[in-house]
């Protein structure tokens, strides 16, 4: 017989907790999984397989590993390979490197000098080479257990429940799920502003300023999140964009808090990647010695694509050190892992032009973003002709947000079933056709309007025939629901 006196129950969790959204992605994640198992007992469906179009899982979704970075990987877990002629010389020299670094040699050490000291430095040698020679203290910068650690390690230090007002922290609509949860957690505000969609999902400082005085009227808005390049939107922000939202968070002392997780990923025509801190220091002292500015990178994402590797760094501009020292205590409860952290290493110093290695790492470089170009012009090509679907430029990132049409008798049946109209649309499309998307609900959208994620990952034939299902489903569904 159950007691009634048990303190762990869905019923005594915090609010914090059961507002979280899991999976990330949603029901059609939850859906997609049971399918696929049901599929691999026997069951008949009206295809043969699930079709994960909707998140951002590299290597699952078939691009291959760095060659460079495995070999070094696996000379640093078994050392004994170093004898072995088939690794080139400069993979060999980079691991017994790495292995000098590490505490005995050995990667299954807790390495906390290699992550709080040595790494660090690798890091902002990386960083200063990036930004054309601008500084990088390696004392700003932590080592995290991936992006989404770093997101809520620091998000969560922002908020002070002691304060009379609520923190409020700034997002984007849309934005990645991630920063939402991260709120609910730490029990901050959400205090939204839109993307222009109109504009490629360029940030509009009127938008963000609109919300911001809203906001003062209940809660005290302290962080501005941005994402470049953005996910979902695929959106990569002018210099003179970045410059905008630098003037408004010093005039409105806010801190900003930038994921470049994307930075490597820029492949539209005429985009350029620039750091949030290279353009605040080329805007002078007046914003630079003023403006606090946290940004965060991570090997899941880039060429690497080690996505299971879980590595990221922080790096803080005009932040007191003395919060440094809280964040290592709190770090101290989940050392990031080795593994990652010789991924991390490895790519903030990939081969040079003399290097055995260089050719086939450019190549592969290469091949990632080329073939992230080719798919998302396929993809706006492809959806721009579909009636009721609209795409942007997609110009990084890997994936489209496409604005669908969705009927009023389909947005009310919706309702009736409690559940959005894009995320039916979804459930729809993943029952007849096996194709897994992300509906635009879960990442926020302007009231209104419905949109989907799709992945631009999947070979370039794959994706043609997963985009025509897509627009053929729609125009049924469309016809259906008119």
């Amino acid at each position: 017989m159950a007691s009634p006196h048990r303190v762990l129950r869905l019923e005594t969790l915090s609010p914090s907790i059961t507002n979280i959204n899991v999976p990330i992605l949603g029901s059609v994640t939850q859906r997609a999984m049971d399918i696929k198992r049901e599929i691999e007992e026997g069951k008949q469906k009206p295809f043969k397989e699930i079709i994960f179009c909707h998140f951002g899982d590299l290597h699952a979704m078939g691009q291959k590993p760095c060659t460079f970075l495995r070999q070094v990987m696996a000379l640093c877990m078994y050392p004994a390979l170093l004898d072995n002629s088939e690794f080139p010389e400069d993979a060999k020299r980079k691991a017994r490197s790495l292995l000098q670094t590490l505490e005995n040699g050995s990667v299954g050490s807790y390495n906390e000098f290699y992550s709080w000291e040595t790494l660090p430095q690798r890091i902002a040698h990386f960083i200063q080479r990036r930004d054309g020679g601008i500084p990088c203290d390696p004392k700003n910068v932590v080592v995290s257990s991936g992006a989404t650690a770093a997101i809520v390690s620091v998000l969560t230090m922002v908020v002070n429940e002691d304060e009379p007002l609520r923190t409020g922290i700034m997002l984007s609509v849309p934005q990645y799920p991630v920063y939402v949860d991260t709120i609910m957690l730490s029990a901050a505000v959400k205090v939204e502003y839109n993307l222009d969609e109109e504009n490629g999902w360029s940030l509009n400082v009127d938008n963000i300023r609109q919300s911001l005085y809203k906001a003062r009227t209940h809660c005290n808005p302290k962080v501005l999140c941005v994402m470049n390049p953005g996910n979902p939107t695929g959106r990569v922000e002018s210099r003179e964009s970045i410059e905008d939202v630098i003037r408004l968070a010093a005039e409105e002392n806010l801190l900003l808090f930038v994921d470049e997780v994307y930075q490597e990923n820029v492949f539209g025509v005429g985009a350029t990647f620039h750091s949030f801190k290279k353009v605040l220091f080329e805007m002078g002292p007046r914003y630079s010695q003023q403006i606090q500015l946290v940004s965060v990178n991570s090997v899941s994402k880039g060429v690497s694509g080690e996505c299971g590797l879980r590595c990221g760094y922080i790096e803080f501009v005009n932040i007191d050190p003395a919060v440094f020292q809280k964040l290592f205590t709190l770090k101290s409860f989940a050392l990031p892992n080795v593994i990652g952290m010789l991924a991390m290493d490895i790519m903030m110093d990939p081969p040079q032009p003399a290097d055995p290695s260089y050719k086939t790492f450019m190549e592969e470089k290469k091949a990632v973003l080329s073939a992230l170009a080719e798919n998302a012009r396929l993809t706006e090509e492809i959806l721009n002709q579909a009636p009721g679907i609209r795409c942007n430029l997609i110009l990084g990132a890997m994936y489209a947000f496409p604005r669908i049409h969705i009927p009023e008798r389909a947005v009310k049946l919706a309702q009736t079933q409690g559940l959005e109209p894009d995320n039916m649309f979804c459930h729809h499309l993943l029952e007849e056709t096996g194709i897994a998307l992300a509906p635009g609900s879960c990442f926020g959208q302007v009231k209104d309007t419905y949109h989907i994620r799709i992945t631009l990952l999947s070979p370039i034939n794959k994706l043609k025939t997963i985009l025509r299902t897509i627009t053929e489903f729609h125009a049924k569904f469309m016809k259906k629901y008119q």
